[in-house]
């Protein structure tokens, strides 16, 4: 049995869900968003310093409530503003600190790995991934956008160690 942390990255909100996996099959514990600008309740745009704490406080948070044994990231692409590339990188890196401080295994996934993974298209929209997060997971309400996404690193990562597992299995 595992339990796998997913992340979506982001330095406004930080989607994470939670998943149990028990041979092939994966059940729902939890999921939602890290918000970095409600967490620090400014008038002002705070520092980039601040942020990356509020998200790295958030994921040890997240590991000390529900104990994760593994821990799956979406990595960065390369987006059209290099500054947005760089500040993703930056919550990516304290999201990963944290796991790495908790002990856990980080591994890390490639966004059309996910939606490949989910949905059957590396091309999906974030409403296709809702729905079929929706559907694998049995749940009985649309979680936000960045939380299924998030919900979808964990299935991507429980997708590929069963794989992995049955590979293993094959060669012994």
């Amino acid at each position: 049995m595992a339990i796998i942390l997913g992340i979506d990255p982001g330095s406004r909100l930080t989607g994470y869900g939670l998943i149990r996996q028990s041979g092939q099959r994966v059940s729902y514990l939890g999921s939602g968003c890290i918000n970095v600008m409600r967490s620090l309740k400014s008038n002002s745009e705070p520092c980039l310093a601040d942020k990356l704490k509020v998200i790295h406080d958030g994921v040890c948070e997240l590991i000390t409530q529900f104990q994760p044994t593994e821990f799956a990231i979406e990595q960065v692409f390369m987006a059209r503003n290099p500054d947005s590339a760089l500040k993703l990188g930056q919550a990516r890196g304290a999201a990963i600190v944290a796991a790495a401080c908790a002990g856990l295994p980080v591994a890390e996934y490639a966004a059309r790995l996910v939606k490949q993974a989910v949905v059957g298209t590396g091309a999906a929209d974030k409403v296709q991934v809702q729905h079929m997060v929706m559907a694998m997971l049995k749940l009985t309400h649309k979680p936000q956008a960045d939380a299924a996404d998030a919900l979808a690193v964990a299935l991507c990562h429980a997708h590929t160690r069963t794989q992995l597992i049955l590979t293993a299995r094959g060669r012994a």
